[in-house]
């Protein structure tokens, strides 16, 4: 089941000045018309392809960048292979604009990211052409290879299978576990990578130093095919002898190069690298080993932000820059000076003011320096801050093995991104509980980005873990203090979680104290019903219940639980005194908050009506995070309701 509900028939408001400078782009549906244009018309239809995608967003905000880079490909792609009937598999949907649109949905496209409108990735839940789900980096190899292995046993021999891999996600070990099951496995499978050594990022670590200078001859490779149809042709080229004369070949080219090549060192066939912006010329390579048995990978040079000046000059600024201006190139910013922080900024100041007082103390972010601002970190004290690449899992392990030797890190990652870490985070983290400090950014729902990012499982996913203090700051003075209480000595594994976005102080700046562990705090008196909330969501329970007894003369009591584990008892034993009780959350129901209160409650055999409200069973749609409040009964309406003295009779 997922939470959405898609618009019958989304219309795009078109320019029509600019629609009529389009000779090519108003005629292609589908891959189908593209294909029947000549291969001298590409070149133009990438030109307008890149306008349309920078003319769209710059009023409807996305990830830029990424999808300038990968309109050549995209073209070329949709133009060799038969889509869908063969199966494009992207690794990460940043890239992937220019596919939607060729593929049905540019009359939609304005609907990208918006309540019920297109999905802000690749989904096949929406498209044919959308062969699997791509929020999460380095999946692609795994998946593609996966359907190559699925086409030959359900003899589709002639199926073609493409995994597109880059910005970055090569670096993720999973990508690299399927690199070595595809060496070993039956499959004719074709991996792209597209390098533009980017992920959000910079690209950092030893594999983006060797791709940098990793290169094959084009005539040499060129012979090599030649060679291969004409021994299979004659019928000499069997599995076992293609298997035996690639490890010899590489061995002899290795030799003669002075350089070992990775993918060729595990028996996948690789060509490049070469221009990911000759479109003509990537057709031209994809026809010629498109057919050839057996994994291959095809290495092109992509310019992330390509064809938009800026973006080409400033890449992890445009990766999603908001609004902008197309003519000028500049962005769109409306902050105002008195508005409160970003949670993000305020991890990434506060970090910076405990390293300079705490010198066991370093950071660790999986390629999300500047989303998590890290950065700041970074800026002041490179070597104390680690971009490890999209590796969550090592990220974790990483950090326990400095913990280990006597370092203090602060591990940042993506609440959803965190999830790949799991097993981390319980053999290597929490088993010896050692001192690292897991942050979760974009905790909650984070909005446009949808159900791929949303981070709604990390509550209930972790809460049973041993040796885990789980804690989420009301506000940005609670943000600073939990921080500064996880650096003291003995706090074992801790793990802070907040949302994405503004918090509710402009002055966030508060001397940094220590917060007992495991304790909570009452933020008002009452007596009809008591409030439990968890994290920043308070905020806006506290507004409900101002005006739950404005409009209806109750008396509300509200607890800031601030600890998940260990839970204060005392406080929910004062809480489980009143008649009814409501807990929020922004994070899934199911095994959550509410449902550690309740379970705490049933202990003690208190008999209070409780109501626990959260996000259901359900994965959650893209829009707004006040839109995805509404419709999963967590906006201040609903949590007003749960309130409403007359719901006790129903």
């Amino acid at each position: 089941m997922q939470i959405s509900k898609r618009a019958t028939r989304p219309i795009r408001l078109i320019d029509m000045k600019k629609e009529s400078e389009y000779k090519y782009l108003p005629k292609i549906n589908s891959p189908a018309d593209l294909r029947v244009l000549s291969i001298g018309e590409l070149p133009a239809v990438c030109e307008e392809l890149r306008s349309d995608i920078i003319d769209e967003l710059a009023d409807n905000p996305g990830h830029f960048a990424s999808s300038l880079g990968t309109v050549e490909l995209t073209v070329a792609l949709h133009y060799v292979f038969d889509t869908p009937a063969d199966r494009i598999v992207w690794d990460v949907g940043h890239q992937a604009y220019g596919h939607k649109i060729l593929t049905g949905r540019r009359e939609a496209f304005s609907t990208n990211r918006k309540l019920h409108g297109i999905r802000p990735f690749p989904s096949p839940l929406e498209s044919p052409y959308d062969t699997f789900a791509c929020g999460h980096a380095s999946n692609s190899i795994s998946a593609a290879l996966g359907m190559s292995l699925a086409a030959l046993r359900t003899n589709d021999a002639q199926r073609h299978v493409v995994a597109v891999i880059g910005d970055g996600a090569m670096s993720g070990g999973l990508a690299f576990e399927g690199l070595n099951n595809a060496s070993d496995t039956p499959n004719n499978l074709l991996i792209i990578l597209n390098d533009n050594n980017m992920s959000i990022d910079r690209s950092v670590g030893g594999m983006k130093q060797y791709l940098m200078h990793l290169h094959t001859s084009s005539a040499y490779n060129k012979m090599r095919f030649n060679l291969s149809r004409k021994l299979s042709s004659w019928g000499w080229l069997d599995d076992k002898r293609r298997q035996s004369i690639l490890r010899f070949n590489n061995s002899v080219k290795s030799f003669l190069q002075g350089q070992q090549n990775i993918f060729e060192g595990m028996n996948i066939r690789y060509f490049g690298p070469t221009d990911g912006h000759n479109v003509t010329e990537l057709v031209r390579t994809l026809r010629e080993i498109k057919d050839m048995r057996g994994p291959k990978l095809l290495h092109i040079h992509t310019v992330k932000g390509k064809g938009f000046r800026p973006a080409e000059e400033a890449a992890t600024i445009w990766h999603a820059p908001g609004k902008f201006d197309k003519e000028s190139g500049c962005r769109l910013v409306d902050k105002q000076p008195e508005e409160p922080p970003k949670f993000q900024d305020v991890f990434g100041e506060t970090l910076l003011e405990l390293a300079r007082a705490n010198r066991r103390i370093v950071g660790v972010t999986p390629a999300m320096a500047t989303g998590c601002s890290m950065n700041i970190l970074m800026d002041e004290m490179p070597d104390r801050a680690f971009d490890v690449g999209i590796a969550e899992g090592h990220a974790v392990t990483f950090s326990a093995g400095m913990a280990k030797e006597g370092l203090l890190p602060f591990c940042n990652i993506y609440s959803s991104f965190a999830q790949r870490a799991y097993d981390n985070i319980i053999h290597d983290a929490a088993l010896l509980s050692l001192p690292v400090v897991l942050c979760l950014d974009r905790a909650g729902l984070v909005g446009e980005d949808g159900p791929t990012h949303h981070g709604a499982f990390d509550l209930a996913a972790l809460r049973p873990i041993p040796n885990l203090t789980i804690a989420s700051p009301y506000d940005e003075h609670e943000l600073r203090r939990l921080m500064y209480t996880a650096q003291l000595p003995e706090k074992g594994t801790f793990v802070i979680r907040y949302p994405r976005g503004k918090g509710s102080l402009s002055d966030w700046r508060c001397p940094l104290t220590e917060i007992p562990v495991g304790k909570g705090r009452k933020l008002k008196d009452g007596t009809d019903t008591a409030v439990i909330s968890f994290g920043p969501i308070g905020t806006l329970a506290a507004r409900a219940i101002a005006e739950a007894e404005n409009r209806w003369g109750i008396s509300i009591a509200h607890y800031d639980l601030r600890f998940l584990k260990p839970l204060d008892k005392e406080l929910l034993d004062e809480a489980g005194r009143f008649r009814k009780v409501v807990t929020i959350e922004d994070g899934v129901r199911a095994g959550g908050m509410g449902s550690a209160v309740l379970e705490y409650f049933s202990d003690k055999g208190c008999h209070c009506r409780l109501t626990r409200l959260g996000l259901p069973d359900a994965f959650v749609e893209h829009g707004t995070v006040a839109q995805l409040y509404k419709i999963t009964g967590l906006d201040q309406e609903a949590i007003l309701q749960a309130l409403n003295p007359q719901s006790d009779k129903k």
